[in-house]
């Protein structure tokens, strides 16, 4: 989209107001915006995500694969993975698919896992209890995937975490 007040800058900043019911939207460039007073809070902070980011991927293990795979750059816009680290941003949505591997890992060492599971729910019903079983068989299967890849990537530390966690499932599905 183009800027608005100009008309030949790419538009950044998007403004949308609503007064009385009534939608005002407006797309600006980055000069037009600063020239009508509208600037980020954040334009001269420094973005943390990004220390964050290079010192978790610093300690991650690194096999050939992740070597190779930090020098692979985005089809879409060129990014790197180093760049990525670096500044704590992607460059588009395709930087999601180009580094998932190290993403996941990146994730796993955030937050234990790779992938949102939520909080199962109490149940209480002999209905409800038999959909309780079978998701803890889901449950149950997932971590024996986890394991085997924790194993196979030689991250014993996670495994021997996983390997825990399906003792601990398995005894109260042995408790129903």
């Amino acid at each position: 989209m183009i800027c608005q007040d100009c008309k030949k800058k790419e538009a950044v900043v998007h403004f949308t107001q609503i007064i009385n019911n009534e939608k005002t939207s407006l797309s600006l460039c980055k000069s037009c915006a600063a020239a009508r007073g509208f600037h980020s809070p954040l334009d001269n902070m420094p973005f943390p995500l990004a220390e964050i980011l290079s010192g978790l991927d610093a300690n991650l293990p690194k096999s050939k694969e992740m070597s190779a795979e930090e020098t692979v750059t985005c089809p879409t816009c060129g990014l790197s993975f180093k760049e990525f680290t670096q500044q704590g941003r992607f460059g588009c949505g395709e930087c999601y698919s180009t580094f998932r591997n190290r993403l996941e890992m990146i994730m796993r060492k955030i937050h234990g896992a790779s992938m949102h599971r939520g909080k199962n729910p109490t149940f209480t019903s002999s209905a409800d209890e038999s959909e309780n079983t079978h998701t803890s068989v889901k449950e149950e299967e997932r971590l024996k995937e986890e394991l085997q890849k924790a194993i196979d990537s030689e991250d014993f530390e996670r495994a021997a975490e996983l390997r825990d966690k399906l003792k601990t499932l398995r005894e109260s599905l042995a408790a129903n």
